[in-house]
């Protein structure tokens, strides 16, 4: 199938890369873009969840599965490269004979907010930004006191995953389904909860997004790294649905081909942030699981999806996936649109 050049090809702005550790440094090629946010995973083991960004800055990690500040480790991500990422000996992202995920989006174009001077926003922001495929990386330091922070989208985001990179707080996620009167976390299992702390009950606009005075989002004197992502029609989804408790479970429609799903149990607490792709081994109904809050190897359990040309669907009844009655948020992007430009429709694997 052959794509037009923009969101017709998802390839070039989000893509899950495999590869295999050898232990000693290496650079892993084959993306169709220069990514600035990696994250990676070893799949055969227990290990951490490694996220890196061109922000921060090669060597930088953070731990999704974690509330630990930000460390520099010299043998960990040591660049990122024009179709890949170059990397250290550290075991934990490099392991010889170790298998591993990484999931690659693209940013790319630099990003200033001077808040005083445009008047966008009340705290001034740095970072990198791509509007056609509705994704930034933000950085920001924390006043204590509510506050707005410009995000560079020019539409407002459906979702935002922020790290205090200073200190030991949690991951704090926005997300429209939940609205802005709650808040998850993306280290734990824990239900939507309701706090005027994290958004100060008010939604992202166009411009801006806002944070209140909770300490993982605005901590005076902290650094902060936000994740915002904005729908693009064929490319991006951020979205709830219903569990019904059937193993021919609920479908979700997406207008796309997912190459990659996260969802997340709101109504509950008890559930994991399950992550699939359509790289890793396992095929419809068995598609391999990995959870954003620990650090377990891949899963190919009876909590799985199918994945297919417009959508997914549940092929299980536990409550990570399908509860009856439970509700659910998720974030997916696309592998291949429902239908592409020049009116190709994609099919399902």
């Amino acid at each position: 199938m052959s794509y037009t050049n923009g969101l017709d090809k998802p390839s070039d702005y989000f893509e899950t890369k495999l590869y295999t550790g050898n232990g000693g440094t290496q650079s892993i090629t084959g993306l169709d873009f220069q990514p600035d946010w990696v994250w990676l995973k070893q799949r055969n083991t227990t290990r951490s969840h490694w996220l890196f960004d061109s922000v921060r800055g090669a060597t930088k990690r953070l731990h999704s599965e974690a509330t630990s500040a930000e460390a520099t480790d010299t043998s960990t991500l040591t660049s990122f490269n024009s179709n890949g990422f170059s990397l250290g000996s550290s075991t934990g992202i490099n392991q010889s004979s170790g298998t591993y995920a990484s999931w690659n989006w693209k940013a790319g174009t630099s990003f200033t907010n001077d808040a005083s001077a445009t008047g966008i926003g009340s705290i001034d922001s740095t970072g990198s930004v791509n509007t056609d495929a509705g994704f930034s990386i933000i950085s920001y330091t924390g006043t204590g006191s509510a506050a707005t922070v410009a995000h560079g989208l020019g539409v407002a985001p459906a979702m935002i995953i922020i790290k205090n990179r200073s200190t030991t707080n949690g991951w704090e996620v926005y997300h429209q389904s939940i609205g802005n009167t709650k808040y998850l976390a993306l280290n734990v299992t824990d239900a939507a909860l309701a706090s005027a702390s994290r958004w100060n009950n008010t939604s992202p606009t166009s411009t801006v997004f806002t944070v209140n005075t909770e300490n993982g989002v605005n901590k005076s004197g902290s650094n902060l790294i936000a994740y915002c992502f904005a729908e693009k029609q064929g490319y991006s989804k951020f979205g709830s649905y219903t569990g019904n408790g059937n193993a021919d479970g609920a479908f979700v429609y997406t207008g796309f081909k997912p190459a990659y799903v996260m969802i997340k149990l709101t109504s509950g607490a008890g559930e994991d942030w399950k992550i699939y792709d359509d790289k890793r081994l396992g095929y419809n109904a068995a598609n391999k699981s990995l959870a954003a809050n620990t650090n377990v190897a891949d899963s190919n359990s009876n909590i799985s999806i199918d994945i297919l040309s417009s959508g997914f669907k549940n092929r299980n009844t536990s409550g990570a996936l399908n509860s009856s009655g439970a509700t659910y948020i998720f974030m997916a992007f696309a592998s291949n649109p429902f239908v592409t430009s020049t009116g190709v429709p994609a099919t399902a694997r």
